[in-house]
């Protein structure tokens, strides 16, 4: 059997896997930074109303948002995968666009020829938008930290001036 340098090279897959990659991770940072901005504006404000609980309830409801975000870029990679149709099936798609993009691998390379590398670029996708989510989840945790100890130091019966002091 005859393939041609760009199959064996598997260039329809590295100008795919670019394309998505590049609308992935601008699609990732537009929700991130969203997520991210209305969580520090919302919490700023519980924090001065003295709303430790509404700063947790947030904090969650915003990881549930990250969660969301990642949901949909895998749909995104799977309707690639479908609509490319490079799998036969949308169901297929999907579920081999989130077997790699998490890593995880439990699904078996069933690209066609051409395209074998796509699945190292959704990989590479799932890695640098899962550090980019740490990276805001850590810096939303500080909000949440100091809401759940006011919340603590309100417990104790500290007055008003310590618990006000602590940032």
């Amino acid at each position: 059997m005859h393939t041609s340098i760009a199959t064996s090279l598997d260039l329809p897959g590295y100008l795919l896997g670019g394309a998505m990659l590049l609308l992935v991770m601008v699609f990732h940072g537009v929700l991130l930074l969203q997520i991210a901005k209305r969580y520090e504006v919302k919490t700023f404000l519980y924090l001065a109303e003295k709303k430790y609980s509404s700063v947790a309830l947030c904090f969650y409801v915003s990881v549930f948002c990250l969660f969301l975000t990642h949901i949909a870029e895998i749909l995104l990679w799977g309707f690639a995968l479908y609509g490319f149709k490079l799998l036969p099936l949308l169901s297929q798609s999907i579920l081999f666009a989130g077997s790699t993009y998490t890593a995880m691998g439990f699904m078996e390379d069933i690209l066609p020829d051409g395209w074998k590398m796509l699945a190292v670029i959704i990989a590479f996708s799932g890695m640098f938008s899962f550090a980019w989510t740490a990276s805001v989840m850590i810096s939303m945790t500080k909000n949440f930290r100091q809401a759940y100890t006011k919340l603590h130091m309100k417990k104790l019966n500290l007055s008003s001036d310590i618990i006000d002091r602590f940032e």
